[in-house]
């Protein structure tokens, strides 16, 4: 019976199982001393059509369903099929009851090396390597997924994880720079390691109350989802405690900064005076900002 309903589904107009993600890709090449520019606008529309088409989930989604993400990919070096620049990954979800996305990802990696000739296809096997500029945009897509179902569901990424860490793993074979523990401490490999570790808990527990208990309950009772909004702030708290540098605690803030703003200083009234010192104490860098929230 599920299969046949399965296949009923997949009769509907509109159903995509497994095409989980909305995105736009942008391939910026200004920086890059180049006569023909096809091969930049084919690289766009190759890879605009493999994030937006791959079954990256044993998930349904429908078009309106999927998450809103965009990749800006900025090129300073191209020569024989090498290129060479920051990727800019960001993701957005929607908040139950209103017309808001929220940020979830804002991340800029500046580790980007690849090769690619015109036209080459492109397709993810999750069993081996096939080429950095898939394993890149694969990675992603799953961190993409991963926040993006913890958000929902508490630990609801754990798959999602588990797919960026063997692409992690299998992309080491390569030694380009950004998979390797030794490229840094704010790379993707610290990226997913940091996601999945049980010392850094507090940042998954905190996406979840943030948004689920916090954003998405706003319209239905405002002063309880705004006392979830300061708590998950407070989770936080605990693991700067414990890791006033970790890597995490960055993501969240350069995602969230000026939503943080806005929601503290909007809705209901609640007693603002410690969230405000927690987030002066765990993001110093954005202290400005903070002094923005109105009471």
């Amino acid at each position: 019976m599920r299969n046949y309903l399965f296949l009923l589904l997949m009769l509907l107009p509109g159903f995509h199982y497994g095409q989980a993600l909305n995105s736009q890709i942008v391939v910026n090449a200004d920086l890059v001393d180049q006569t023909n520019r096809q091969i930049f606008e084919t690289l766009e529309r190759a890879l605009t059509e493999f994030i937006n088409t791959q079954s990256w989930t044993n998930q349904e989604y429908l078009p309106q369903e999927r998450i809103r993400c965009s990749f800006v990919l900025t090129l300073t070096s191209y020569e024989n099929n090498q290129f060479e620049g920051t990727l800019q990954v960001q993701s957005l979800r929607p908040v139950f009851g209103t017309d808001y996305d929220s940020p979830v990802l804002n991340f800029l990696d500046k580790d980007i090396v690849f090769t690619y000739q015109e036209y080459q296809p492109l397709f993810f096997n999750a069993a081996v390597y096939q080429s950095n500029l898939i394993s890149l945009f694969s990675f992603y897509t799953y961190i993409i997924l991963g926040m993006d179902a913890d958000s929902f569901a508490r630990n609801g990424g754990n798959h999602y994880f588990e797919q960026a860490q063997q692409i992690v793993n299998l992309a080491q074979q390569s030694k380009i720079a950004g998979w390797n523990q030794n490229d840094g401490n704010r790379n993707r490999f610290w990226l997913i390691d940091n996601l999945r570790s049980n010392m850094f808990t507090e940042f998954r527990e905190a996406q979840y109350v943030y948004h689920r208990e916090g954003l998405d309950q706003m319209t239905s009772d405002g002063l309880l989802a705004k006392k979830n909004f300061s708590q998950a702030i407070e989770l936080l708290k605990k693991l700067y405690q414990r890791r006033p540098n970790a890597f995490l605690l960055q993501l969240f803030f350069d995602a969230k900064v000026q939503e943080i703003v806005d929601v503290l200083s909007d809705g209901p009234k609640i007693e603002l005076e410690d969230t405000k010192k927690t987030l002066a104490t765990i993001a110093p860098f954005f202290g400005a900002r903070w002094k923005q929230i109105k009471n």
